[in-house]
């Protein structure tokens, strides 16, 4: 098992996860953040910083958020690593505010 950034983050790419990972599993794209499977231990201190519940336990994600399972692995290898926390992406106040949070 693991722990899965879905489409919440999509847009927003809020970091506050980052800060509280104690390892280095997260990676990010231009749209959001990814965590690599292979580095996460399922610690879910990330799951609780998330402002727009983006992160799941993989056994408790929604029927419909499955494939990001897939999409976090496949994609996190290959992006950077971020270690830091940085500012979220222009618009991301306003994508929370539509997400509904």
């Amino acid at each position: 098992m693991t722990t899965v950034v879905t489409d919440n983050c999509n847009g927003c790419r809020f970091t506050d996860c980052v800060a509280v990972c104690p390892v280095e599993c997260f990676h990010y794209d231009d749209t959001m953040l990814y965590i690599d499977p292979d580095v996460c231990i399922d610690c879910s201190a990330c799951i609780p910083e998330c402002p727009v519940q983006a992160i799941y336990e993989e056994a408790d994600l929604p029927d419909d958020q499955e494939k990001w399972i897939e999409i976090n692995a496949e994609k996190a290898p290959d992006l950077p690593l971020i270690t830091e926390q940085m500012d979220p992406l222009d618009g991301a106040e306003e994508r929370k505010t539509e997400l509904g949070f």
